[in-house]
């Protein structure tokens, strides 16, 4: 899971456009987003709120206001969308409080937690994290966005690990099971809790979830 670079936002052209003619009599070239990027930009709340299995192809071209036809241009298929939009969501998550320094380690990893907790609700809690939302419908969203979705989940136990490893190492961590191990225990615990608050709209369940997880291995 890595932080989102410039490259991962939705692609642009440019076009001329008499709007914004100054009085130098120069014409400014604007940027127009593409018809692939507002397909790419739309799908993520799309799949969020109804699931894969629920999400047309004509749900998200009304979403990003472009034709039909159009979608077959730029993806071959809804789930090879939804693989782009699983990735593009894993590589948007914040890493940054992992990295901390002076920080111990069981603080940067419920910064980490709360920053995707927040990530989550501003779109609507009832919604959930994409994806879980993908996750749950199982075989349903094919071998290509299933792959997407296991390595991204194995990409964010990889960068928990090696905090926890070091909580381990300070013994602010007690727990002597595997760093991965543990790193999948707290997701579990994050994401199970998420659901269940999406199914009750209850915003704090998945922190409420991760705290008791934290405190059951730390010291």
């Amino acid at each position: 899971m890595l932080n989102r670079h410039a490259s991962d936002r939705p692609e642009i052209r440019s076009s001329w456009t008499f709007d914004n003619l100054k009085q130098t009599g120069h014409i400014e070239r604007m940027p127009q987003v593409s018809v692939r990027g507002k397909l790419v930009e739309h799908a993520e709340t799309v799949f969020r709120r109804q699931g894969f299995n629920g999400a047309s192809v004509a749900d998200i071209t009304n979403a990003a206001n472009v034709p039909k036809g159009s979608f077959y241009n730029h993806f071959k298929s809804k789930e090879e969308l939804a693989a782009e939009i699983v990735r593009r969501y894993s590589r948007g998550t914040d890493l940054s409080m992992l990295g901390t320094e002076g920080v111990s380690a069981m603080e940067r990893l419920r910064a980490h937690f709360t920053a995707q907790a927040s990530r989550t609700n501003s779109t609507g809690v009832e919604y959930g994290c994409l994806l879980m939302t993908m996750a749950s419908e199982g075989p349903v969203v094919g071998d290509e966005v299933g792959a997407a979705v296991r390595r991204s989940i194995a990409a964010w136990i990889g960068v928990l690990a090696p905090v926890i490893e070091e909580g381990q190492r300070s013994g602010e961590i007690s727990s002597e099971e595997p760093a991965g191990d543990l790193a999948a225990f707290l997701i579990d615990a994050f994401e199970g809790a998420g659901l269940r608050g999406k199914a009750t709209q209850d915003e704090v369940a998945a922190m409420r979830s991760l705290n008791l997880a934290l405190n059951a291995i730390k010291a």
